[in-house]
């Protein structure tokens, strides 16, 4: 299993804010640093102002060295497919190779309201068709030009410019870089992460639901004829542990939530308690944790967990 710190720096966070943390995920050893892709805080006035996810990234790939990047999970409705691939491959360029994109359908409808998004009620042909648009670009050899014509895009020629340094996990032959899928549909959503994923995720799932999503998702991988162990199976979970009660009590506050909880649903507890949960997750299958860290001032929080949750586990 291998761990990654997820961020959500639309609740309040400048760009040194997220450049802190991601320095920490780097020198504590975590596999990468990911970051939401919101524009409007939830609950709380998100002081000084939403950054935007790609240009973030951007930034970090120049400022660190190792760890990978990406998003969980970029919004369809936020970008045209063409300008996104172009976006993406660009980071993995400016990165040397270490960004993933997580895409989705969105389904935040008020921060489309508020900075003027269109937000349609049906978005999963949307989604379709970006995630074909932009593995299709990234794909097409060089010298070749890409075509599409569908409901939502259509491409004319295009030189399918640039590329990314990373070749697709799904044909090495060809340029790309590894494309997250998520969601809890139990159909259409396991036909995309069968057809275009190199991972599939599960986003603050109910715990006891975890094995049975796995299962559906291994299931669509083989009605497309793939093999179910080449789709990297995930979850995203908050993040809450403390050395003691009174540790774990004081981070809770400050992330505005219950203990109890956040035991139940969450990566939570004592150092102890933490790799209890972990270590189950692996046994049903899970090979990689994200760990949403709320809290983007307690670096401490990252060092306790590297220190004393990290070398219990069996990770890479």
């Amino acid at each position: 299993m291998d761990l990654r710190i997820f961020t959500e720096p639309q609740q309040g966070a400048t760009y040194d804010d997220v450049l802190a943390v991601a320095r920490a995920t780097e020198d504590l050893g975590f596999d990468a640093f990911f970051r939401s892709d919101h524009y409007l805080a939830m609950g709380v006035d998100g002081l000084p102002g939403p950054t935007d996810a790609w240009t973030t990234l951007a930034g970090l790939a120049r400022e660190t060295s190792r760890i990978r990047l990406g998003t969980l999970v970029s919004s369809a409705t936020f970008r045209h497919p063409g300008v996104l691939a172009i976006q993406v491959a660009q980071v993995d360029q400016m990165s040397g190779g270490r960004v993933e994109l997580g895409l989705g359908a969105g389904w935040f409808a008020a921060e489309h309201a508020a900075y003027g998004i269109p937000f349609p009620a049906k978005r999963f042909g949307l989604l379709t068709e970006q995630l074909e648009i932009v593995t299709g670009l990234w794909g097409t050899p060089v010298g070749e030009l890409f075509q599409h014509a569908g409901e939502h895009y259509t491409l004319t020629d295009s030189p399918a410019l640039p590329k990314p340094v990373q070749r697709s996990p799904l044909d090495p032959s060809r340029a790309g870089v590894p494309v997250i899928v998520g969601g809890g549909g139990p159909t259409r959503t396991p036909n995309l992460a069968a057809r275009f994923g190199a991972e599939y995720n599960q986003s603050f799932p109910e715990i006891a639901s975890v094995p049975g999503r796995i299962g559906r998702i291994r299931e669509a991988c083989v009605e497309v004829g793939r093999d179910p162990g080449t789709l990297v199976q995930s979850v995203a979970l908050v993040l809450c542990v403390g050395r003691d009660e009174a540790e774990l009590a004081r981070r809770a506050r400050a992330i505005g939530r219950e203990v109890p909880e956040l035991r139940e649903h969450g990566i939570a507890g004592t150092p102890d308690e933490a790799v209890e949960r972990l270590t189950w997750l692996a046994a049903q299958g899970v090979q990689r944790v994200y760990l949403q860290t709320l809290d983007l001032a307690d670096l401490e929080h990252l060092q306790l967990v590297a220190e004393q949750v990290v070398p219990h586990l069996n990770t890479p």
